[in-house]
């Protein structure tokens, strides 16, 4: 018996198991097709979201609809987007861009810091990632805008720096939506503390970066796994989270050139890949020695995993990398649908199939920013070849 068969489900979601269980696996679209609809469904997505605010929603939930805006993923899409429009002369998702930044800047606390959560969540506390992964929007905004964005980002970034341990860890701003602890995949803040060191150098931003990331790597096992680096399993930990704490390290060497920092990348890295099935299957969480019984998939972390293969891979021409990066991203790809209703076309799931335990029923907006720029990496690595 399939585990949701005892869950009550409202129609929407019936009918898309349905769907799922009918279709089995759906022609792979082509990456230029399938990121202009993911695109589309982002800009959605902002219209739509309950807040009204310029922000992106945080997802649409089947059976229950678009979300209020969520403070943190607009943050770390606005890279993405303004990517995108600049490539492609885009002018009207470059003035999109500047409405989730000028909401971004309006809704920052006094401290400097963000709030967790999605907007009308509760409590409303200052939260350490949070607020990094916001500091990747603003970095972005600053170079494509300048003012009011690089105060902002340096305002944020200063928190992130004044509130960290002495031995790189941040433990006094956790969010109160995940359970309590430390967290080694916070080194995706250190990524946005790396992109604040590119716009505003100095020294402070980058040192503080990299003492989070040789704080994290004390929590690698010899064969790459990491400790501590789940919102609420440290023992089974997501792929999404995985995704998170290996591109910090990837982010790491690609700024400092150290080599150590590649290896322990690789590490890591290699572990995943080898959970990678032949179809491209990722499972959705990952034990101590890289296996799993799960039989769904965290699109959203598939994403991830993939975006640090195809980096490594421009970095070492170790293809099996580049070879792993494109199977992830076909799996992704053949589960977004490029028809249909537009909440969900272009969208991603938060889990294949959609009953999996991670965004259950969901379309998560930051398993869409990953999807895009996973499969604009692959593009880019085709035509370079």
């Amino acid at each position: 018996m399939r585990f949701w068969d005892n869950v009550a489900l409202n129609g929407a979601a019936r009918a898309e198991v349905r769907r799922e269980n009918a279709s089995g696996a759906l022609n792979d679209p082509s990456i230029d097709v399938v990121v202009a609809e993911a695109l589309e469904w982002l800009k959605r997505a902002q219209e739509r979201s309950l807040s009204f605010d310029g922000g992106i929603a945080r997802d649409y939930t089947l059976g229950k609809g678009w979300s209020t805006s969520y403070p943190e993923t607009t943050g770390y899409a606005i890279p993405t987007l303004i990517r995108e429009a600049q490539l492609r002369n885009d002018r009207e998702l470059l003035a999109r861009t500047r409405r989730m930044l000028d909401w971004l800047v309006a809704i920052q606390m006094p401290c400097g810091a963000y709030q967790g959560g999605h907007i009308g969540a509760a409590p409303v506390v200052p939260v350490t990632f949070n607020t990094g992964q916001i500091v990747l929007g603003l970095a972005a905004g600053a170079r494509a805008f300048g003012e009011p964005y690089r105060t902002a980002m340096c305002q944020a970034a200063d928190w992130l720096v004044s509130t960290q341990d002495a031995d790189g860890c941040w433990r006094r701003y956790p969010t109160p939506f995940a359970v309590s602890g430390e967290k080694v995949y916070e080194t995706h803040v250190a990524f946005g503390l790396l992109e604040a060191a590119r716009v505003q150098p100095g020294g402070r931003y980058a040192e503080a970066a990299m003492r989070n990331v040789h704080w994290s790597l004390s929590h690698q096992a010899s064969n790459g796994w990491l400790d501590r680096c789940c919102l609420i399993d440290p023992l089974f930990p997501l792929t999404h989270t995985l995704g998170y704490a290996l591109r910090g390290f990837v982010e790491a060497y690609r700024f400092s050139r150290d080599t150590q920092l590649l290896d322990v990348a690789r590490k890591t890295a290699d572990g995943i890949l080898g959970a990678l099935g032949p179809d491209g299957f990722l499972p959705g969480r990952l034990d101590a020695g890289w296996k799993s019984d799960v039989s769904w998939s965290c699109l959203t972390g598939t994403a991830q995993v993939a975006i640090c293969w195809l980096l490594l891979y421009q970095e070492t021409k170790d293809t099996s990398y580049r070879d792993a990066g494109y199977l992830a991203n076909q799996y992704v790809r053949r589960t977004v649908r490029i028809d249909g209703p537009e909440q969900t076309r272009g969208a991603v799931k938060g889990s294949f199939p959609i009953a999996g335990e991670y965004c259950r029923f969901q379309y998560p907006n930051w398993a869409c920013k990953f999807f895009i720029d996973a499969n604009c990496l692959e593009k880019a690595i085709r035509e370079e070849e």
